[in-house]
């Protein structure tokens, strides 16, 4: 199984384990990790899924849909280049040990 690292927002580090085709924000979410909240369910309509992903993870992944781009231009902390939406990203076995950064806030 995978594993996802997630830096939460006072710099302390939460690692969890998911299955492939899950995403991070569904492996956030059923281990309680903080700062993901999900309000739509992953349906790319609310933006408090954003996470800023480690600058070397972001070529591994690929590039944010149309939706998902004009969602993340309305998130309530910056966006950054590593910005993507938790809901939209799927996990994949060459992404075991991804890196994201909880955003200061998600409202």
């Amino acid at each position: 199984m995978p594993q996802l690292n997630f830096t939460l927002t006072d710099g302390s580090a939460v690692s969890v384990s998911c299955a492939v085709g899950e995403t991070v924000m569904n492996a956030a979410t059923l281990n309680g990790v903080p700062g993901v909240e999900a309000v739509c369910g992953g349906f790319c309509s609310c933006a408090t899924c954003h996470v800023y992903v480690d600058d070397a993870w972001i070529e591994k992944l690929p590039p944010p849909s149309g939706d998902e781009n004009e969602m993340l231009d309305g998130t309530a902390a910056d966006r950054l280049p590593g910005s993507r939406l938790s809901c939209q990203l799927k996990v994949t076995a060459e992404l075991d040990g991804l890196s994201v950064r909880m955003p200061p806030t998600q409202a």
